[in-house]
């Protein structure tokens, strides 16, 4: 499985399902807001994560053409606390795709590792259990989530295996 696999399934869906999702927005934002995790949900399930749709600024949701090209979060694993490889690989990989940004570490507590990738569009955050893009996705950000998935949680492409707390 691939970022790109994932993002793209993610917006197929909520395309076939915009005429509700803008009725439900006219009535309720939150009801709107529920309908589309919803949406993302089942697609997450498909390959063993939890997929969150997220809409950071206000007025964010009605923005019709950004759902799910943008802020999302993929919960991949639970019981992960540290990543499969050195902090610094990931890092590392950052700077060769995105070039000239800021990265550091985050979340250094309790056992507890992750990494900032700060980019011009926003940022991407990465837990071993998780990983939150807060940007709009293009092919460099795309590039970079495939080698995460890939490295950091141990995906394989065209393979789904990852172990999330996904709810019925």
């Amino acid at each position: 499985m691939s970022f790109g696999t994932i993002t793209e399934e993610l917006q197929k869906e909520l395309k076939s399902n915009m005429a509700q999702i803008r009725f439900l927005l006219m009535k309720s934002p939150a009801i709107a807001f529920t309908t589309m995790n919803e949406i993302a949900t089942k697609v997450g399930k498909k390959h063993n994560m939890s997929l969150l749709l997220n809409f950071p600024q206000r007025g964010k949701i009605e923005d019709y053409e950004s759902y799910g090209t943008q802020d999302i979060s993929l919960i991949i694993d639970m019981t992960r606390k540290v990543f499969p490889i050195k902090r610094e690989i990931i890092k590392s990989k950052a700077k060769e795709i995105f070039g000239d940004i800021k990265v550091e570490d985050a979340y250094m507590y309790e056992g507890k590792e992750g990494v900032k990738v700060f980019l011009e569009s926003g940022r991407i955050d990465i837990l071993p259990h998780s990983l939150h893009v807060w940007c709009k996705f293009d092919s460099k950000v795309t590039k970079f989530c495939d080698w995460l998935l890939i490295n950091c949680y141990q995906l394989n492409p065209g393979v789904s295996g990852a172990r999330s707390e996904v709810s019925s």
